[in-house]
């Protein structure tokens, strides 16, 4: 127990020595960590965010399924409640659907307009809600496949262009992050060199008394490391400040970005997964760049 903690002192001792030497090379190094994961972590919030609008907009989509003449709505609720992705289904008479679009044109004399027709022109439907968006399609296929059902109506113009909104973002955050990746491990590799050169006589006495390559590199290793985990933490600092900042100037605004802003709101487990995200890649990076640089030097 005892040499297992002298040898994290040590590697403790000798990282922190390390940071100290690189002097300004680490506020490059972290600055470059701390745009790339900021970047990529605006970029996955808003898929999620994007994601979560357009779950709440396929709650509220209704899909109108017209029955042929004859059919009554009642008929087929049940069969379409146990659909899958079906959340609510509702029946709508065509007496009570005359009814509203006489009043909705003006008419007062609905018996009358009802004679001067020969009738009620309307026939039975069903409203029909999913809780996803990306289910709409889908039922709206297997709606028409019901017999009894002569059309199906839904509106999905809004929601396919959010779709693809959020299938270019995904693109564009991969491609950014990748460019971003590549700039933050060379600054890396960069500043990890730097300070193995100027630490290289201390390298070589601790060869000369039978240091292993390991043991002389892994602190170079760890900070590294420790530039992705404080380049994390100050890019999720970042993203919870704006984020707050945000949700406050919703709360004061209308209605409707305030439904916006329900929508966008992240989920508990999104809440957890975003910094956990943040570290992951910082420490990869960091990894990555420490690992490029020493691998020059433990070869020789």
């Amino acid at each position: 127990m005892f040499k297992a903690f002298t040898k994290a002192d040590y590697l403790l001792r000798e990282t922190a020595l390390g940071l100290q030497r690189g002097g300004w090379m680490n506020w490059a190094a972290i600055s470059t960590m701390t745009v790339l994961l900021f970047l990529f972590g605006i970029s996955l919030q808003a898929s999620w965010q994007l994601e979560g609008l357009l779950n709440q907009f396929g709650s509220q989509l209704e899909v109108s399924a017209y029955l042929e003449t004859g059919i009554q709505a009642s008929s087929l609720q049940g069969t379409v409640e146990i659909m899958p992705g079906v959340t609510a289904v509702q029946p709508i008479p065509k007496e009570e659907a005359w009814q509203d679009l006489v009043q909705e044109l003006g008419i007062s004399d609905i018996e009358g307009a009802t004679a001067q027709l020969n009738g009620n022109p309307l026939v039975d439907a069903l409203r029909v809600k999913v809780s996803r968006s990306e289910e709409v399609p889908i039922l709206a296929e297997q709606l028409t496949k019901i017999q009894g059902v002569q059309e199906v109506l839904y509106v999905d113009e809004a929601v396919q262009r959010l779709s693809q909104l959020n299938d270019s973002l995904r693109w564009a955050s991969f491609f950014i992050t990748v460019v971003l990746s590549l700039t933050a491990i060379a600054v890396i590799t960069t500043t990890i060199r730097l300070i193995v050169m100027a630490r290289r006589r201390e390298i070589e006495v601790m060869q000369l008394v039978g240091a292993t390559t390991i043991w002389i590199y892994l602190p170079f290793v760890l900070q590294g490391v420790t530039f992705g985990v404080v380049g994390a933490g100050v890019s999720w600092g970042l993203l919870v400040g704006i984020d707050q900042f945000l949700q406050e100037l919703a709360a004061q605004q209308a209605d409707f970005i305030q439904f916006l802003a329900t929508g966008l709101q992240l989920t508990a487990q999104q809440l957890w997964m975003l910094p956990v995200s943040l570290l992951a890649l910082g420490s990869t990076i960091g990894l990555m760049g420490s690992l490029v640089a020493v691998r020059k030097f433990a070869l020789r």
